[in-house]
């Protein structure tokens, strides 16, 4: 399921000079005010971190910035985001860090130009009374799906407090199954995301979050990656759906029950079921990005991901993470 699926303070001037220096000869090319004409196809999983896209699109948003055809594809699994991705079938994708990281190591040209959200604790290790800390887990069951954000962030946990996933027996399986897994006591221990973790705590007061992704802010976070051709091709395009991302931020901050609505509505859920789920998940803004893609999640976020991603398994291949980031478009579009 979404970012999640598996089976889903620098000043202006050192901001575009880092971005001139990443960019390489492509930075000599102007993104133009407008965007050019022809549509864009943007694959989406049903995470509610994506949700401003839908507002946008819900609230026309993007026609006022001047894009007359934006589609937005649904996807419940990775590797079909990837493979529509690499296919030329999408220009961009709605996709998690350490996913962005696998395409990329696999050879798939795309840059990231903006980071979306980041989970502070709409993701986390769930537990019963009796398991006290992540030393507790040692020779434990957990249940969690592969491949997603839950792997990471319990490879993350694990390896913190001098543990690796060899410590535990991985129960695998899908992440809306793994809350009931644990209330059900099939397993003592669960990793999993929003709304699981909302119900699973709602059926039983006892189980509490053990550990969240709060713990290093950005390890898990999604990311909006174009493909590198697109970039080439549309920059005026890419330009205006950031600026089009930053208008429904806006809105939902004035709207936040409608926007609420919109977004739970894309998801599947209903806003009640949600309501933690939001708390737990930061939308990241223009000027946020500004101060990221140069700043934290350049220099630091990017790389513990790719940590994790590799002592899970999931990153096979080497590849550049401060790199894969453009941040040529934020320098421009954010006020």
């Amino acid at each position: 399921m979404g970012h999640h699926g598996g089976t889903r303070g620098l000043v202006l001037t050192a901001a575009i000079m880092a971005g001139l220096a990443w960019a390489g000869p492509a930075a000599a090319q102007a993104v133009p005010a407008k965007p050019e004409a022809g549509g864009f196809k943007m694959g989406i999983e049903p995470w509610l971190g994506y949700g401003l896209w839908h507002v946008a699109a819900e609230k026309k948003l993007f026609e006022a910035q001047g894009l007359s055809d934006v589609e937005i594809v649904n996807f419940t699994q990775d590797k079909d985001v990837n493979a529509a991705l690499a296919s030329g079938q999408l220009d961009g994708a709605n996709i998690a860090t350490h996913t962005a990281l696998v395409m990329a190591a696999a050879g798939l040209p795309i840059k990231i130009v903006a980071v979306l959200d980041v989970s502070m604790t709409a993701d986390a290790i769930l537990a019963g009374a009796d398991i006290k800390s992540i030393a507790d887990l040692k020779g434990k069951e957990v249940a969690y799906e592969e491949g997603t954000t839950s792997h990471i962030l319990l490879n993350y946990a694990l390896a913190a407090n001098g543990l690796t996933l060899a410590d535990v027996k991985s129960v695998p399986m899908p992440a809306s199954d793994a809350g009931a897994a644990l209330i059900a006591k099939r397993v003592p221990v669960a990793v999993t995301y929003e709304p699981y973790l909302t119900l699973a705590r709602a059926q039983d007061p006892a189980v509490r979050l053990l550990y969240t992704a709060a713990e290093d802010p950005g390890l898990v976070s999604d990311v909006f990656v174009v493909r590198e051709e697109v970039l080439k091709e549309k920059p005026g395009q890419i330009a205006a759906l950031l600026r089009a991302w930053q208008a429904a931020h806006d809105d939902y901050a004035k709207d936040m029950a409608g926007g609420r609505a919109i977004i739970a509505k894309a998801v599947g859920a209903s806003p009640e079921e949600l309501s933690t789920a939001f708390d737990g998940v930061t939308f990241y803004t223009l000027p946020d990005n500004r101060t990221q893609l140069t700043g934290a999640f350049a220099q630091h976020v990017i790389l513990d991901v790719k940590k994790a991603a590799e002592a899970a398994g999931l990153l096979q291949g080497d590849v550049d993470a401060a790199g894969l980031i453009d941040p040529r478009f934020i320098a421009v579009v954010a006020p």
